[in-house]
């Protein structure tokens, strides 16, 4: 059995594609990963032997930059990616038995799919995105209807809209190359009827959350057995646990001055921070002993032995944090991070910092809010029930769909 994954998004996109990737082949089948050329990718996907099928431009490219995308660098790169897509995995799933995908939508591989007469799936790592009676399109969880509006389902064909203006003519082009009569509805070919939620449950809950019949299989986490740089562990064995601050691959997306102002939060409660690096080259505000630099490293063992989590809020780090055990507090940027905000809070294993621009003040009020041995027992109680085994179970549920 062959299954071709795909995605072109974040690492938080495309490290779970490793995680699957491991379980499928420990199910004996053999995977590609069609995804960024990025360095950090590469060498993700090395960890589980799979090679790495380069699709469209890095994503390093596209966010590290001074200043976030605008909408008019969205209408460019949009049918560059369906186009890459067409390209790529109509060459490279031409012998697969089933294709997944899944960041950013991924327009173009369910009509790869349709082409080659092999099962598609979509898969999604948050409800947030889908089609919902409870959330309107690119609104922060909870937050009213504009004026006038009071139907969701309104605001979601309007969001339908939105997709087709930015893929919809590529789509058909590339279908058209491939024999295919067009189509009307981007978004509904992608998503499907029954799109996969990799999320844990009990941090993500789907139940009423979308319009659709979804699978939720559970989040897929590749386990990660690498030991801690030397110096580092140096670092922790040196004191008291410290907080860890990090923001991803949110480079053009991270707060200004936020390593300076964290630093200066972490002292005023008293603890040490780990700093990593990212795609926005955080580093510390001054040469102190009591901020340590890290670049990419063993998350999952380095959350266990911190006294708190300082990030984004993407869905990965949330669910590495939560699964560890860390309290944490979210500085949500875009897209589903103030989702992940919100359910960080409503769990009681952290808080949301709500105010867009992160001072010394407002974090050490939110590190104040966290530190405490009543929000460490409920983290350490969520994080019994936060499942491993979602990337077991989505191999086995796409190997079934590819054998008919």
């Amino acid at each position: 059995m062959r299954v071709m994954l795909t995605s072109w998004g974040s690492r938080g996109d495309v490290e779970p594609l490793a995680a699957l990737a491991a379980a499928l082949i420990e199910e004996g089948a053999e995977v590609r990963v069609c995804a960024p050329p990025d360095e950090d990718f590469t060498a993700l996907l090395d960890r589980v032997g799979v090679p790495l099928v380069p699709l469209g431009p890095s994503v390093k490219s596209v966010v590290a930059r001074p200043k976030p995308p605008t909408g008019q660098d969205a209408f460019k790169l949009a049918p560059e990616l369906v186009a890459a897509r067409f390209e790529t995995l109509a060459a490279h799933a031409r012998d697969c038995d089933a294709l997944l995908a899944t960041g950013l939508m991924p327009a173009g591989a369910p009509d790869v799919a349709e082409a080659l007469g092999i099962p598609y799936v979509f898969a999604c790592f948050h409800v947030f995105g889908l089609p919902s009676p409870r959330f309107r399109p690119g609104s922060r969880p909870g937050a009213p209807l504009p004026e006038g509006e009071s139907d969701h389902r309104v605001l979601w064909r309007h969001d339908a809209q939105r997709v087709n203006d930015l893929y919809l003519d590529a789509q058909n082009r590339g279908r058209a190359g491939l024999g295919l009569p067009p189509v009307d509805d981007v978004r509904a070919r992608v998503l499907t009827d029954r799109p996969w939620v990799a999320a844990d449950p009990l941090l993500c809950p789907s139940q009423g959350m979308t319009y659709f019949d979804v699978v939720q299989t559970g989040a897929w986490i590749l386990p990660d057995h690498r030991p801690l740089p030397d110096g580092l562990e140096a670092f922790l064995a040196a004191g008291e646990p410290p907080v860890y601050v990090g923001f991803g691959s949110m480079a053009a997306h991270a707060p200004e001055g936020i390593a300076r102002a964290a630093l200066d939060a972490c002292r005023a409660v008293g603890r040490r921070v780990v700093l990593a690096q990212g795609w926005a080259g955080l580093a510390p505000a001054d040469g102190a002993e009591d901020c340590f630099s890290v670049g990419e490293v063993n998350q999952q063992a380095l959350f266990r032995r911190v006294a708190a989590v300082v990030h984004h809020g993407g869905a990965g780090t949330t669910t590495t944090a939560a699964r560890a055990g860390a309290p944490q507090v979210v500085v949500p940027r875009i897209a589903d991070q103030p989702y992940w905000a919100e359910r960080v809070t409503a769990l009681g294993i952290g808080t949301a910092h709500r105010e867009p621009l992160p001072t010394a003040a407002s974090l050490t009020a939110a590190l104040g809010a966290v530190l405490d041995a009543g929000t460490r027992a409920r983290a350490a109680e969520v994080a019994d029930g936060v499942r491993a085994d979602g990337a077991r179970v989505a191999a086995k549920l796409l190997l079934e769909k590819a054998a008919g």
